[in-house]
């Protein structure tokens, strides 16, 4: 890039030629008052408070657009550039509000600091005043257009970012304000409630409502630390007084989230100091939970493992660890039920969401994740988003790939539900659910025919390649298209986009994984990329969304029936025997039980006791009624939560936990980031980190657990996992590491798989398609599908207990199309039954084109129509993952 020679206040520079002078000035440590300009947005270079001198120009300019030229010369604090910006200061304070004793932007509100900067405490220009009222049509934020300077940021950042275009300017000359199309509420228009038009605003005519009159912004003490939500790893700063969380922003520089935040990420914290929260350890007597004592509920528990292990043997106790905790406290959890208990039967929700993925990858590739970052998405020529709502459950990696778009990209979808992202689209594909495997493989199909494959990389860096182009035969675009009710034609614009661009990048997250074919849907996607040598290169790759804060870091430590920590298999006698070495005990060398299978276990009397840490599996598990049943049978069930959820209700004991907040840890993301997690505050009542709790438990088991901090912990897996060799708390700073990192001296790996794959060569799978475990007959006319909504996570047991969430969304629903509701006589806000084999609920209707034609929708957030009694446990038969995504269903009025 060519480069140019200029003066800035005297001083010589070289610099890039397509920069501004705002940004060398930036650079050089030089500080431009400025009010519009965000260095992520677009600069808008409309307070002109930033304009400086340029040698020759007759006018002064704005630097925050103003581009640099060979041997220019810049003075940015002459008088007259000094002059201009009192004079621009005092036109702003003239049409504002001097309340700073009362605002709640005051110690953060840039007009403020410029003013005291620059001694402007007055107006010369004195007249007219508007006066506008607060807007109140949200239960999030509140907007005073009377304090309002008329910057822009509001307005680009929603457009250029969020690109929702919910704000603009209206009206015109002194009376122009910052408002949505025909002044609607904001619930009223499309705003996702992200929050981050607050977050750019440089004065207060936007603030939180939670943070009102709690505190002044010097005040507030700031911990910077990861998002307890998706998997997408958002950096954000808590702000803190009085041991509550004040409100909540994120560092511009965050390296996955680059600041942006999504509804709940911004405004989701109530839960941490909810009056909800467990306090103290609970035993249940006679049907009661009463408060114990730590040391009375660690020893009763200990003594009951310790008869059950010795009656019945260590086979028959389980764990289920958690997405929800750190890697540290999941390192310890399937160390416990390893060393301490002495089995393997340990896993956790990943066998619900994305087995199929480690499962399917790891067979290709050698490693089961996502083989690129979240910020490469956005350079990418093609996108082919598969089996992932990426708006509403990644919402920030949806901010990529809509930027990707904007910059030219093309973007594929294959979903059978008219999710967002096709408004984005250049191609929609919407297959019959379960039918993906049919599509990929016509896809690869005309691939082939065509002659667009990548023969080199398929020669040069994969094998089994002739088994795979021979199931193809099967799979023309005119034979698919009957299968998949999706046009030929579509499928082969598709293929031709994908393979064609320099750089393709798929995207998938459960609607892939969740079937009884979901390891066959994943290595299909494999066999796409690796035709056309989409793999090992910057923006391209097999990219699944992990659902869960830490759900990648929970496989990455082992919290899997057949794995230890980095995947290393607990039937390899070599690895086997470097664990015991470490852990200085005898471990079990069969693999064991997954999650659903343990519940099947319980049925059969083989399985006892039962420890979970963090899941709700009464609501998360498919067939759940069978999941209660099971729970009820158990012998001794102990669940150690920071909620008393529906599953730990029906424990014997409960442990109380630290939530994300009140902990240090790490965690890792969707993209391999291992960050660090900073304590915030102090835990309610006698609640405890996880990781203490259970090293706390182990030493009452007779086994000695002897960490002074999770950093000590991390040491101990860096020593005994290749893939985190060097990840060490003393190396994790603003930009953390991404795995593989194998030893202190390495810098972290940004894409895999660069100049060969982690098993050598990379492996196509022949792979037939096979239908899903229920399809629709007369009984049961419509297929029932589940996910997320944008509002609420997982079970909803964070979530439901922020007061703004529920306000906007407060129950469940099931989504229906409109043709089929006429067939129903149905119409939104009724109510039904939609019953499975396997159970019924009641649930309120909401008619949409977003579902087709014979496919009903519901989230499985809400206990009181929890769409988990309706969904089947049948399993992959590779990964063990449940078909949570297709069930037949039939819908009564009620």
């Amino acid at each position: 890039m060519a480069k140019v020679n200029l003066t800035i206040d005297d001083k010589k520079v070289c610099v890039e030629e397509i920069t501004t002078i705002l940004k060398v000035a930036q650079k050089m440590g030089m500080d431009i008052p400025h009010l519009c300009y965000e260095e992520r947005l677009s600069p808008a270079s409309a307070c002109r408070l930033c304009v400086v001198e340029v040698k020759g120009v007759e006018t002064l300019v704005a630097s925050c657009s103003y581009p640099v030229k060979e041997g220019m010369e810049i003075k940015t604090n002459s008088e007259r550039v000094k002059r201009a910006r009192l004079v621009a200061l005092e036109l702003l304070i003239s049409n504002h509000p001097l309340d700073c004793m009362t605002c709640e932007k005051s110690g953060d509100c840039l007009l403020e600091k410029y003013a005291y900067e620059l001694g402007v405490s007055s107006s010369r220009f004195q007249g007219e005043k508007i006066s506008y009222p607060v807007i109140l049509d949200n239960p999030f934020m509140e907007r005073d257009n009377t304090k309002c300077i008329l910057c822009g940021r509001c307005i680009n950042v929603c457009d250029e970012v969020q690109q929702c275009e919910v704000l603009d300017f209206a009206r015109r000359g002194f009376s122009t304000v910052v408002t949505t199309g025909l002044d609607k509420p904001l619930t009223g228009t499309a705003c996702v409630f992200c929050g981050n038009c607050l977050s750019v605003c440089p004065v207060g005519a936007i603030v939180e409502k939670e943070r009102k009159r709690r505190g002044r912004e010097w005040e507030f003490k700031k911990t910077t630390t990861i998002c307890p939500y998706c998997g997408c790893g958002c950096q954000i700063t808590l702000h803190t007084k009085d041991d509550k969380v004040v409100k909540v922003t994120s560092p511009p520089d965050a390296p996955a989230n680059s600041g942006w935040l999504c509804t709940k990420g911004k405004f989701g914290f109530e839960f941490i100091n909810s009056p909800d929260r467990l306090t103290s350890p609970l035993i249940k007597e006679n049907g009661k939970f009463r408060k114990a004592s730590w040391d009375e509920a660690l020893q009763y528990v200990a003594s009951k493992f310790k008869q059950i292990k010795q009656k019945y043997g260590p086979d028959s106790i389980v764990g289920l660890s958690s997405a929800k905790c750190t890697n540290e406290e999941n390192y310890l959890f399937q160390k416990f039920m390893r060393a301490v208990v002495g089995t393997n039967n340990v896993d956790h929700c990943a066998r619900l969401c994305h087995s199929s993925t480690v499962a399917g990858l790891a067979r290709a590739f050698g490693s089961g994740a996502m083989t690129n970052s979240i910020a490469e998405l956005a350079r990418a020529d093609c996108i082919l988003v598969t089996g992932s709502n990426t708006s509403e459950t990644h919402p920030i990696v949806a901010l990529q790939i809509k930027k990707a778009v904007k910059n030219g990209a093309k973007l594929i979808v294959a979903d059978p539900r008219k999710i967002e992202l096709t408004q984005f689209a250049h191609l929609w594909l919407p297959q019959k659910p379960g039918t993906d495997v049919a599509l990929f493989n016509a896809m690869a199909h005309l691939i082939l025919e065509e002659g667009l494959a990548n023969e080199d990389f398929i020669r040069k860096r994969c094998e089994n390649f002739e088994s795979f182009k021979e199931v193809l035969k099967d799979y023309p675009p005119k034979i698919v298209e009957k299968i998949i009710g999706v046009k030929a034609e579509e499928i082969k614009k598709a293929a031709r986009i994908y393979a064609t661009s320099d750089k393709s990048s798929i995207v998938y997250a459960m609607g892939i994984t969740q079937h009884i074919t979901g390891t066959d849907n994943v290595l299909a996607l494999a066999n796409l990329a690796m035709l056309c040598g989409m793999v090992g290169k910057k923006s391209t790759g097999v990219n699944p969304l992990r659902g869960q804060n830490n759900v990648q870091g929970a496989c990455d430590m082992g919290a899997l029936p057949d794995v230890f920590p980095g995947y290393q298999s607990v039937e390899d006698k070599k690895i086997r025997e470097k664990f015991e070495k470490v852990w200085k005990t005898h471990l079990p060398e069969n693999r064991g039980l997954t999650v659903v299978e343990m519940i099947h276990a319980i049925e059969e009397g083989k399985i006892r006791a039962m420890y979970i840490m963090g899941e709700n599996s009464v609501l998360s598990d498919p067939n759940s009624k069978r999941t209660v049943k099971a729970l009820k049978r158990l012998d001794f069930l102990v669940v150690q939560d920071i909620f008393l959820s529906e599953t730990a209700s029906l424990a014997h004991v409960i442990f109380p936990a630290a939530c994300f907040a009140e902990k240090h840890g790490t965690f890792t993301n969707t993209e391999r980031r291992v960050q660090r997690l900073y304590k915030a505050l102090n835990p309610p009542g006698e609640a405890k980190p996880d990781w203490k709790i259970i090293c706390s438990f182990a030493e009452r088991m007779g086994y000695y657990m002897k960490y002074s901090s999770p950093s000590d912990i991390m040491q101990e897996v860096a020593s005994v996992t290749p893939i985190y060799g060097g990840i060490l708390y003393s190396r994790l700073g603003k930009k953390e590491l991404q795995w593989p990192c194998p030893d202190a001296s390495h810098p972290g790996t940004g894409y895999l798989h660069r100049e060969k794959f982690t098993k050598g060569k990379g492996k196509f799978h022949p792979i037939p398609y096979r239908p899903p475990a229920e399809v629709p007959d007369d009984e049961y006319p419509f297929i029932l599908t589940t996910g997320r909504v944008l509002f609420h996570f997982h079970t909803g047991t964070m979530s439901r207990r922020v007061k703004g969430i529920n306000e906007i969304f407060p129950e469940g629903v099931v989504e229906i199309n409109p043709s089929d509701a006429a067939s129903l006589d149905i119409s939104s806000e009724d109510t039904v039954e939609v019953v499975s084999k396997r159970g019924k609920v009641k649930v309120r209707v909401k008619v949409t084109d977003k579902s087709p034609a014979g496919v009903v929708f519901m989230s499985f957030h809400f206990a009181e129509s929890a769409a988990n009694i309706l969904t089947n446990d049948a399993l992959d038969p590779v990964a063990k993952i449940p078909e949570l995504k297709i069930a037949k269903v039939k819908i009564r009025k009620t």
